[in-house]
């Protein structure tokens, strides 16, 4: 067997991208430095709020991809929880509220790091809800509660109060998706409660109509029941998500979802999913435990996929000398020079 045999070095092979012309060369060698092939993902967990007979809360795990986008994110949601892309809205919710939305051009880098990672999926483009007055709760009895009016003031006192005699549109129309966390306390001690909520709700709602729909979503947590009257209110509701300043809805507002800070929201909801608007409802203390009791997050049941995710990534990455070859010899797409 001759030495000289190009069979027994390795081939550099080029092709053309134009023409499809190939150069081969052989380039013989004593040793050989392998690259090692890297961990290409990273484990995720994700809280689905997916729409049911009830509120469901399941929360999957997933290997996401390191270079990814949220648009590769929100189709491996759509995938997991069997819905169109088109209606997952993916956002990053703490323990204090919501902190952020996220688009798809963005880097999956960061998501996740501020906070736990939801997926919404929004209700039926129909109304479930009649906000007409009402009672909404369980079997106690609770009335007369909503005649107290709140002062609309945010925490360290910058604040707005939103009112419709200010909006663009005097008579805006359609739907919009809400999606919504209470929270107890102020400052240092504010905290989440209760599962977050998705709301479909037409522009032109009166507060009391709003107030009810809210109370309706959460009559699976009520300890009572609660009639909301008049322009009382029961909570403070506080665009959410990065509004500066702090604006708040306001009670004596015949449209309260017609402020311009609403529409800013839509604005900015990011590419993806659903355009929303994010609201926080805040009670006080009182108000809280005497309609919720001790109630603090939702209850979420974790997927098989959680623990197997995290068993995947928590091991040290091993790879064989074959796959080091591979990576080596894996072909390059050779880029023309500029100009």
């Amino acid at each position: 067997f001759p030495l000289h045999s190009p069979s027994l070095f390795p081939r550099s092979s080029l092709t053309c991208p134009h023409c499809l012309k190939q150069s081969n060369t052989f380039d013989p060698f004593l040793c050989i430095s392998l690259p090692i092939p890297l961990r290409q993902t990273r484990a995720l967990n994700v809280t689905l709020v997916l729409q049911c007979e009830r509120w469901r809360f399941v929360r999957i795990g997933l290997a996401v991809p390191l270079l990814g986008t949220v648009a590769d994110l929100r189709e491996m949601v759509a995938r997991e929880g069997c819905i169109p892309p088109e209606q997952v809205i993916l956002a990053e919710v703490s323990p204090r509220g919501f902190l952020r939305s996220l688009s798809d051009p963005e880097a999956l880098g960061a998501a996740g790091e501020g906070a736990p990672v939801y997926a919404f999926q929004p209700p039926p483009a129909r109304r479930a809800v009649d906000p007409s007055p009402g009672l909404v709760g369980g079997s106690g009895s609770l009335t007369g509660i909503g005649q107290r009016q709140l002062p609309c003031t945010g925490i360290g006192g910058g604040s707005v109060t939103a009112r419709s005699s200010d909006c663009l549109h005097r008579a805006p129309g359609g739907r919009i998706l809400l999606l919504l966390c209470n929270t107890a306390g102020t400052g240092p001690q504010l905290t989440r409660f209760g599962p977050p909520l998705v709301l479909r709700e037409e522009r032109g709602v009166s507060w009391e109509q709003l107030q009810q729909s809210i109370l309706a979503q959460l009559k699976g947590v009520l300890q009572g029941e609660v009639r909301a009257q008049g322009p009382g209110a029961l909570f403070r509701i506080r665009l959410a998500g990065g509004s500066a300043p702090c604006t708040y809805l306001s009670p004596q507002d015949p449209r309260p979802l017609c402020h311009p800070a609403i529409d800013r929201a839509l604005q900015l909801s990011g590419a993806g999913g659903p355009p929303h608007v994010k609201l926080t409802a805040e009670w006080d203390m009182s108000t809280k435990e005497r309609l919720f009791g001790s109630i603090q997050e939702e209850a979420v049941q974790d997927a098989e996929s959680v623990r197997q995710q995290q068993q995947v990534h928590g091991q040290q990455h091993s790879c064989t000398l074959d796959e080091c070859f591979q990576l080596y010899t894996k072909e390059e797409q050779v880029r023309p020079p500029p100009g």
